[in-house]
């Protein structure tokens, strides 16, 4: 059993064949760690706001899905990290990789995870993330990173 499936009722894994992806992999691992742990602590508030009962849990477990594939023009690795948590409001969402910005409580978070996220991938990475999320279902994250580094 893996990390993530004990975490997890159900843990989707669909990995598309990708080339070899020129990266700084130690800082691309920490963006899917922080993406991963922000999917778990919002299954863990789902859970408590809504008090699930045990049948709730098994009709309708939490869900994270991992997609990789390669973009249409060929060009970049994209990666879909998407949960089944309580998601954001529109609000939250146009501030989620800002600086500081925090939806956690005091002692819980710092507001840097995302904000990082954003650094490693737009400005290390030359790539783009994006993110859809609507209360009450879930986020989903999608990131783009190149496959070759431009030349500078």
């Amino acid at each position: 059993m893996s990390f993530l499936s004990a975490l997890c009722q159900s843990y989707v894994a669909e990995y598309g064949e990708l080339p070899k992806v020129e990266c700084y992999a130690g800082q691309l691992n920490q963006v899917f760690m922080n993406l991963l742990a922000n999917a778990i602590d919002a299954l863990e508030e789902s859970n408590q706001e809504l008090q699930r009962s045990l049948e709730d849990m098994e009709a309708h477990p939490n869900r994270i899905a991992i997609k990789t594939e390669l973009s249409s023009d060929r060009k970049f690795a994209v990666i879909g990290i998407k949960d089944n948590g309580i998601g954001m409001t529109e609000e939250v969402r146009q501030k989620v990789f800002d600086h500081l910005f925090t939806t956690k409580g005091v002692g819980k978070g710092t507001g840097l995870g995302l904000a990082i996220v954003h650094q490693i991938v737009v400005d290390k990475h030359a790539g783009t993330i994006e993110v859809k999320s609507r209360p009450g279902e879930g986020a989903e994250f999608a990131i783009a990173i190149p496959i070759e580094i431009a030349s500078q």
